[in-house]
């Protein structure tokens, strides 16, 4: 994990699907566990969202609370 990725996940938003436009670190938890299931995309969106749902699923959000801006 590189730490901007932290960064990352508190300003870029979903570029598609039901949830496109919200800040992927607000995406919900089974949005993020049917990643998980089905796979995730390619890139750096798919290496984010893997972040995410770990992050998720290990109860640790609010551990983002202090990245995000005011």
């Amino acid at each position: 994990m590189n730490p901007e990725d932290l960064l990352l996940l508190v300003s870029k938003r979903m570029p598609f699907g039901k949830y496109e436009g919200r800040l992927i670190a607000d995406l919900p938890g089974h949005y993020l566990n049917w990643f998980a299931r089905s796979g995730f995309p390619k890139g750096e969106i798919g290496r984010l969202l893997t972040l995410m749902q770990e992050i998720d699923h290990n109860g640790l959000k609010p551990l983002l609370d202090p990245l995000r801006q005011p």
